[in-house]
This record gives C-alpha cells, sequence and structure tokens, in this order.
C-alpha cells in the first residue's frame, strides 16, 4: 500500500506493531532521534533523516526535518511535472505516508515545568511537516493519531476520503496544540484559542432529547475532571452546571461555608465555626429548594456534616476531602455523587465563553471584590459586626442570577429571590422565603445585584422590617430612592459595583 514512510513520533505507543505491519509489505522508513533509535531497537530497518537530508542533526535535534530534501517529498505535487522533475534533479522521493505525533506540550504544562523547559517542549518540525503532508492528503496518508494504526493497516488501500479524515485531523491536532501554547505564553488580544480535549459524551444534555459532551480545558491544569468520585452515578450535564455555580460562591469565603445550589443558584450559603455549623444553616436557609441540590464544602467532610447531610436527597456533595467516617455514612445513599477534589479552591479566574448565533461573546470572570473605601452611606454608618453582614449579603447576591435580591443574618442566608425579570418580584420573592423558613429571626440585611430603579422596593423592604440595605447605585432615581429610605429608616450602602449575572 506504501512505499517511502516518514516516521518521527513522541508518543511510540503502537508504533513498534505499526511499523511491523508496514515493514511486512516491503516499505521504506526514514525517521529520526528517538524514534529511529526506538525502531532500531526493536530489530526494524530504519533511514536515518540525516541520509535523506544530507545533513546531520544540530542545535541538539531542534534542526533535523526543517530540510528541502524532506520538504519537497511531502509537499510535491501528484501529476505536476515540474515538481516531479524537481525530485528527480535533487533525486528525492514522495513521501506517501507520514506518521507524526508532537512534543508533548500538554504533559509538561500538567507537570507545571520551568519555562525554559516549556519553550523546549513545543514542536517545530513535528507540526511544519503533519501540515506539510495533510495539504498534499490527495496523494499522502498523514497519521497522527495511534488509534488510527489498527484500521489503517487493515485496509488494502486508502481511499481519497480516508485521506482526507486523516489531514482533518492533522489540522486539529495542530490547532489543538497551537492554542496550548498560545494560552501558555499569554492572553493577545483581538484573538482567543481554545483548547478543548479529552471529550466525554454525557448521558444528555439539560433535556434527555439533547446530547452533550464534556471536554477538558487542555490549557488548564485546574479542572473538574480531576475530582475524584468516590460513589454515585456519574455527573450528568445540568450536576457541572450547579457543582461550578456552587464553587463560584464557595470562593467567595475563607471561613468553614457550605454553598447548597439548585437549578444553577444558591438556594442556601452558611458560614459557621466549624462545617457542621455551616451545614446546618445552608441546609436551613431553604430546606423546600434544596431537595434534589448540590452541596459544596470548602473544608473536609466530618461525620457531623455527613449525618446532617444524609438526612435529605442530593445530587452532589463536593469537597476538598471526607472523613472515612462521614464516607461510611453517606454510602448509604447509593445514587448520591460524592466528589472529593482537594485542588478545588486553588484555579485561577478564567475567561467565560458564551455561544451566540454567529459568534461568541467572551469577557472577564466577576469577582466580587470588597472595595469599602469606595463605599457611600447614606443614613447610619454601620459598625463592624454590622458590616460584615452586609459583606456577606453582597457576596452572596453576586452569585445570583439576576435579577437578584438576597436577605441574610447572622452569616447564613435567609431568603433569595434570583432570575426575576424584575426588581420588586424578586424582592416579593426574597421576602416571602425569609418569612415562610425564618419567620422567628430578625436583624436582617438585604443586598440588591443592581440598582434599584424606583422607590417602590424600598418602600416593601421597610415593611419587612428590614433597615439595612446593600446595592450598586447609579440609578437616575436614586435620589429617590434615598428620600424614600431616609423616610422610612432603611440605612442604604452603595458600592459603586453591579453584579449582573445572566
Amino acid at each position: 500500500m506504501f512505499k517511502n514512510a516518514l516516521i518521527s513520533c513522541s508518543d511510540k505507543s503502537g508504533l513498534r506493531e505499526f511499523v511491523v505491519g508496514l515493514q511486512s509489505k516491503d516499505i521504506r522508513v526514514v525517521s529520526s532521534g528517538g524514534t529511529a533509535r526506538f525502531l532500531r531497537d526493536a530489530s526494524l530497518e530504519v533511514l536515518d533523516v540525516s541520509e535523506q537530508t544530507g545533513f546531520p542533526e544540530v542545535m541538539d535535534g531542534r534542526v533535523k526535518t526543517l530540510h528541502p530534501n524532506i520538504h519537497m517529498g511531502l509537499l510535491a505535487r501528484q501529476g505536476n511535472s515540474e515538481d516531479q522533475e524537481t525530485l528527480k534533479k535533487f533525486g528525492v522521493s514522495e513521501f506517501d505516508l507520514v506518521v507524526v505525533n508532537l512534543y508533548p506540550f500538554q504533559e509538561a504544562l500538567a507537570k507545571r515545568l520551568p519555562e525554559t523547559e516549556m519553550i523546549e517542549n513545543i514542536d517545530i518540525g513535528g507540526p511544519s511537516m503533519l501540515r506539510a503532508a495533510a495539504k498534499n492528503f490527495e496523494r499522502i496518508a498523514v497519521v497522527c493519531d495511534p488509534s488510527d494504526y489498527s484500521w489503517i493497516l487493515e485496509k488494502q488501500e486508502l481511499t481519497l476520503e480516508d485521506r482526507k479524515f486523516l489531514a482533518a485531523k492533522v489540522f486539529a491536532h495542530t490547532s489543538h496544540y497551537d492554542s496550548l501554547i498560545t494560552n501558555y505564553l499569554g492572553d493577545i488580544p483581538n484573538y482567543h484559542s481554545i483548547a478543548a480535549s479529552d471529550p466525554k459524551k454525557l448521558r444528555y444534555g439539560e433535556n434527555p432529547h439533547q446530547q452533550a459532551i464534556w471536554y477538558r480545558d487542555s490549557s488548564s491544569t485546574h479542572s473538574w475532571k480531576d475530582a475524584e468520585i468516590l460513589q454515585g452515578k456519574e455527573l450528568s450535564y445540568n450536576n457541572l452546571l450547579d457543582l461550578e455555580a456552587a464553587l463560584r460562591a464557595l470562593k467567595s469565603f475563607t471561613d468553614p461555608c457550605v454553598v447548597s445550589v439548585k437549578h444553577n443558584n444558591p438556594c442556601g450559603v452558611g458560614l459557621g465555626a466549624n462545617m457542621a455549623e455551616a451545614v446546618k444553616r445552608s441546609l436551613a436557609a431553604d430546606p423546600v429548594s434544596v431537595f434534589g441540590g448540590i452541596i459544596a464544602l470548602n473544608q473536609e467532610v466530618d461525620e457531623d456534616s455527613a449525618e446532617q447531610l444524609s438526612k435529605l436527597f442530593l445530587e452532589c456533595i463536593v469537597a476538598p476531602c471526607f472523613s472515612s467516617g462521614a464516607l461510611d455514612i453517606l454510602k448509604k445513599k447509593k445514587n448520591l455523587r460524592c466528589l472529593q477534589w482537594p485542588e478545588m479552591l486553588n484555579g485561577k479566574s478564567y475567561k467565560e465563553l458564551k455561544r451566540i448565533e454567529g459568534g461568541y461573546l467572551l469577557q472577564d470572570q466577576d469577582s466580587v471584590e470588597l472595595e469599602e473605601n469606595n463605599w457611600v452611606y447614606h443614613g447610619e454608618k454601620p459598625s463592624a459586626e454590622r458590616m460584615e453582614h452586609l459583606k456577606f449579603a453582597w457576596k452572596v447576591c453576586a452569585h445570583l442570577k439576576s435579577n437578584a435580591i438576597a436577605i441574610t443574618t447572622n452569616k447564613e442566608s435567609v431568603g433569595l429571590g434570583m432570575g426575576q425579570v424584575n426588581r420588586v418580584d424578586a424582592v416579593e420573592q426574597a421576602i416571602k422565603r425569609t418569612k415562610d423558613h425564618h419567620g422567628d429571626k430578625s436583624d436582617f440585611v438585604l443586598a440588591s445585584d443592581a440598582f434599584f430603579p424606583f422607590a417602590d422596593s424600598i418602600e416593601r423592604i421597610a415593611e419587612a422590617g428590614i433597615q439595612w440595605v446593600i446595592q450598586p447605585g447609579g440609578s437616575i432615581k436614586d435620589n429617590e430612592v434615598i428620600e424614600m429610605a431616609q423616610k422610612k429608616g432603611v440605612n442604604l450602602v452603595f458600592t459603586g459595583r453591579r453584579h449582573f449575572r445572566h
């Protein structure tokens, strides 16, 4: 099937068997450096690249295949008399098979090697050979994936469509490789590269009739794919979205914290002196909505915490670790997914990408920074204790879908209103949940993710007995809102920063 092959592989899995199969068909093999040694050690006949080029490998192997005697054999066009004359003039044979994969840049990235070593893992000759051969797929079969070896050997002859498929795979492979390098070196204005790998087909997407695939961001060393599923069913598309929402909210707090999420919204956030106390507050925040939810904890799940969690129907629990006693308790809930991820809180901020018709939207991830020096107070200035309550409410509200209102007390959420088409409805929703589940409590503070466009929400907040409100400000009717607040005895804190989440 093939007469003249060029082979250079960093990943040598399955390579020996593939070349044995090729040479049984009487093929000439040209290879370089470590690949040539690997094949010779397997007692296979190989011609060194330097014999093909008439030039030695130099600069510690940085320059070996970048030579006209290689690339003429790759780029010569089928049926082009001028190209054929050039090959004849320089004594170069056409390659009809190219087997190349690249320096392991992704593996080096995972090891977090020093920059000098990372640079040496940037392959130059490999992508050049692959792209040249793929461009010439009309007559060359180019292979970059070891999983293709077996079916290629089984075929008597590759069709044009086979070669076209292999060429497309090469361009996907080199594009992914280039994206890894681009993202490692830094953000480039006007360009955004995505390096997606390790696809996993999920049972379905948001709904059973939708297909879904879960990819790893190859450029990142921090991924949900690194979480260990200690027990329970496979993760679903919706599980992953809810886990991400829980983790984002959890990262806003350093004290023992538990975040309960339902349908991509926190429904309960609790801080405590220990995890058991934080769990109690988070679950009590909205005991109706938490049913079938996701729970994220920022410290070890201990036995007391597991005992509380085991009394509910939950989809997932994620934490940095679980005690053995906690796992003994939770394993009775066979379908409950327990994820252990020691590095869950260590990820860096990332760019958010959304697809729209014919394009993409890209933005920085929102961050809840407490710039208290820029806060403006209308009414009483909060005490140090009150300030902590306001900060807590502000952080919780920032992680709710807009329009959003968060009512909290004593480091626990008590009434969350989110995803409403107007702010009055969000206020009403939050107040109702507070009354339904926490009618015996008082000393509430309220946070709004964006300004109040009218004074009517302030009237309703005052009727509910809430005297402290934190919001961005910035409405053209701020003066009316301030005036109503002063009339009703409501203290306002303007942060100057909005936290919409669509």
